[in-house]
């Protein structure tokens, strides 16, 4: 029955379209990432390879699946979760105010402050969003703050968790690529905070230019007593410290990034005990989040692997890596180059776990034959990946910050808000590319 439908006859490049055709034919339908990938992996499983093919994509499943390194996962996003639900971060939020309150632009840059400390403790880009467009916007847009500074600080300081460590992005990618998550903590470190320092001189220019950007609060909105001030610092000083030793402790090789994930779960659930804040009803919502979000990323996973596997059976692996090391001249920079455009393109439209699965396995074994270094390309992919939290239609920073934002504020307001910040993020990328010593200073 099968061989009357043997499409391997047609050749591996027009496979290639037909596979691509078929993707974006059923997603444009509404259907999610990991059912679409899933169908087009069995539809090529049966009519290019044959039945007898099935037991090998079911051995990539399980290996994909029981990754020790993958359990990490849903502990940072535990962590998370139980952060949105604490009052850690809106403590967090006012203690900044002892730094910045005074300042021209004080309130954006406190924000941004919080966004790296917040991505210090979670990983995950959504619920900081969430929490950013809760706390800070209200406050700069009752302040005066101009609209467009106000909604683009927001969005992009969300969005630093693809880059601070313990970002998950760097976890998925390390665990596909097959190199040191801590390695990869260490080198996007430092362009982590170059990129936010971009952000802060960005936001402190143009208040200092233009002042009616970012009026100054009245010092009596400043005000805080001394208990007020000890109550505050008390608040965050533990999570604050339960960060910096999960990051400590990978970095200090004391800790796997698995183990160090579990020390940080137990860490932020007794500072909220501590707090006061630790209920039956938190807990359990923290973990119902926490399915949703790793169920996702697993169906997502499974889906890309089995149409990664496909395709590299079918020889699409060899097709696409003879097509990008003959591109142009043929210089590694020149393959670099498009393939980051490959990543913007996709990013445009699908999720990260999504690309990252099914663009990587390609994409790091060329990077490795060019001479690239696989955790310097790492940190590349997280701050491309960073870039598309931003970038319309899809961009999911947007969608986050909508779900809290003003009713009046709409998403082509919060699009038209972000492009300063995407330029920033250009910028870097430009200078990790340019001196990939800011990654790999510590080798």
């Amino acid at each position: 029955m099968f061989e009357l439908f043997d499409l391997s006859v047609i050749g591996i490049e027009w496979g290639s379209i037909l596979l691509l055709g078929m993707m974006f034919l059923l997603l444009a339908t509404g259907m999610p990432l990991a059912f679409v990938t899933g169908i087009v992996a069995l539809f090529f499983t049966l009519f290019w390879l044959g039945p007898h093919a099935a037991p090998l994509l079911i051995s990539r499943i399980y290996g994909f699946s029981t990754s020790y390194v993958f359990v990490a996962v849903p502990m940072f996003v535990l962590m998370a979760a139980i952060l949105d639900r604490s009052g850690i971060a809106k403590d967090l939020f006012n203690a900044m105010r002892l730094m910045g309150g005074k300042m021209r632009g004080g309130v954006a840059v406190q924000t941004l402050v919080v966004a790296v400390f917040l991505a210090a403790m979670s990983g995950i880009i959504g619920g900081e969003t969430v929490l950013l467009g809760l706390l800070a916007l209200p406050q700069m847009l009752r302040l005066g703050y101009d609209r467009n500074l106000a909604i683009g600080t927001v969005c992009a300081g969300g969005a630093l968790g693809t880059m601070v460590p313990p970002s998950i992005v760097l976890i998925i990618y390390g665990l596909i690529a097959n190199v040191s998550i801590g390695d990869l903590f260490t080198a996007s470190f430092l362009p982590a905070m170059i990129l936010a320092a971009l952000y802060v001189g960005y936001v402190l220019i143009r208040c200092y230019f233009n002042p009616d950007l970012a009026p100054i609060a009245d010092e009596q909105e400043l005000l805080m007593t001394s208990t007020e001030k000890w109550k505050v610092i008390r608040g965050v000083a533990l999570p604050v410290a339960v960060a910096f030793s999960v990051l400590g402790s990978i970095y200090a090789g004391i800790a796997s990034v698995t183990e160090a994930a579990g020390v940080g779960v137990a860490g932020i659930a007794v500072s909220t005990w501590i707090r006061g804040e630790l209920r039956w009803a938190l807990l359990r919502d923290s973990a119902i989040q926490t399915m949703r979000t790793c169920g996702m990323i697993i169906w997502i996973g499974v889906g890309a692997t089995l149409i990664v596997g496909v395709y590299n059976l079918m020889g699409g692996m060899r097709f696409v890596e003879n097509m990008l090391l003959n591109f142009g001249d043929g210089s590694p920079l020149s393959i670099l180059l498009l393939m980051m455009a490959i990543l913007f393109m996709l990013g445009l439209f699908l999720d990260w776990v999504g690309i990252a699965l099914l663009t990587m396995p390609i994409f790091v074994p060329i990077i490795i034959q060019l001479g690239y270094d696989p955790i310097w390309f790492g940190v590349v992919f997280s701050l491309n990946m960073q870039i598309s939290f931003l970038t319309p239609p899809f961009g999911p920073a947007a969608f986050y910050l909508k779900s809290v934002a003003p009713p009046d504020i709409t998403l082509g307001h919060i699009y038209r808000a972000v492009l300063p910040f995407i330029g920033l993020q250009a910028v870097a990328l430009a200078l990790l590319v340019s001196f990939p010593i800011l990654a790999l200073w510590w080798q």
